[in-house]
C-alpha cells in the first residue's frame, strides 16, 4: 500500500492550521477555513492537504518533463528553508530579496550573471594577484552584490515554467511579474491572503518555520519523483535501442 505524501498529523504538529487574526482576514479564504479558535482563524487541514496533493503532483509532472521550478520565499521565517529545499532537487531559488525585473527582465539578470562569471575568471587566473588591490576590491565588492541577488538564479538559464512562493502576499512583486509572464504559480496561503493571487493556493500558516518545512518537504518530494521518472526515462531508451535486433538482410 502506497504511503500518504503527508499526514494529518505532521500538519497539525507543524501548527500549519493556526491562521492569521480573524479581524485580517481575506474574503476569499472563506472556502478554506474551518472555524476560530479565540480571534485566530483555523484552517481546514482537508483543504491544505487537497492543495498539497495538487501541487506534489504537479510538480512531479513538471519534472518528468524537465521543466524548471523556482522557489521564492524571502521573509526571515522562510528564507533558509525555501534555499535548501530548492538546491536540495537542483532547482533555483530566489531567498534574499526580489529583484524587480528578475523575471520580466531576464535579459538584464542573465547579463548580470555573464558579468560574475567574467570577474570570477578572472579573479582565477595566475596573474591577477599582480592587480591593483584597487581593482581587486572593485571585483569582490561587485562578486559579492551580484552573488547576494542573483546566486540563487545563477543557473537558471531560462524562464521558470512555474514558480512555488512561501507567503504571495508578501511576495507582491514576484507574483505579479510571473503573472506578467503568464508563469503558473503554487502558494503556500495565509488566511489574511487573497488565493485567487496564485494559481494552486495550499491555504495554511505562512509565518511558521516547521509549517513552511513540511509544504516545502511535500513539494520537493514530488518534484523528486518526478525526475527520477525522467531519467529512468532517458537510461531506457538508449538500452531498448541496443537491445532492438538488427533487421534481417534482403534476400538477393
Amino acid at each position: 500500500m502506497p504511503q500518504p505524501i503527508v499526514s494529518v498529523k505532521d500538519l497539525l504538529d507543524s501548527g500549519i492550521h493556526f491562521g492569521t487574526a480573524a479581524s485580517l482576514w481575506h474574503p476569499r479564504v472563506k472556502p478554506y477555513l474551518y472555524g476560530k479558535r479565540g480571534n485566530i482563524h483555523i484552517v481546514d487541514v482537508r483543504q491544505t492537504i487537497r492543495g498539497l496533493i495538487q501541487a506534489h503532483y504537479y510538480l512531479a509532472k513538471l519534472a518528468k518533463e524537465n521543466k524548471t521550478v523556482l522557489f521564492v520565499g524571502t521573509k526571515r521565517q522562510a528564507k533558509e528553508i525555501v534555499r535548501e529545499n530548492a538546491r536540495s532537487i537542483g532547482m533555483p531559488s530566489v531567498s534574499e530579496r526580489w529583484i524587480g525585473g528578475t523575471l520580466t527582465n531576464f535579459d538584464t539578470v542573465r547579463a548580470s550573471i555573464r558579468r560574475l562569471d567574467a570577474i570570477e575568471s578572472e579573479i582565477a587566473k595566475p596573474e591577477y594577484v599582480r592587480e591593483s588591490k584597487k581593482v581587486q576590491s572593485r571585483h569582490s565588492r561587485e562578486r559579492k552584490r551580484i552573488l547576494r541577488n542573483l546566486e540563487g538564479v545563477r543557473n537558471m538559464a531560462k524562464l521558470p515554467d512555474a514558480m512555488v512562493v512561501i507567503d504571495p502576499k508578501y511576495e507582491i512583486a514576484a507574483v505579479n511579474e510571473a503573472k506578467r509572464m503568464k508563469i503558473p504559480l503554487i502558494g503556500l496561503v495565509d488566511t489574511d491572503t487573497d488565493p485567487d493571487l496564485v494559481n494552486l493556493p495550499i491555504p495554511g500558516n505562512d509565518d511558521g518555520i516547521r509549517s513552511i518545512q513540511v509544504v516545502l518537504k511535500v513539494l520537493t518530494a514530488g518534484y523528486a519523483k518526478g525526475k527520477s521518472e525522467h531519467y529512468q526515462v532517458q537510461t531506457a531508451a538508449p538500452a531498448a535501442a541496443q537491445a532492438e535486433p538488427a533487421p534481417a538482410a534482403k534476400a538477393s
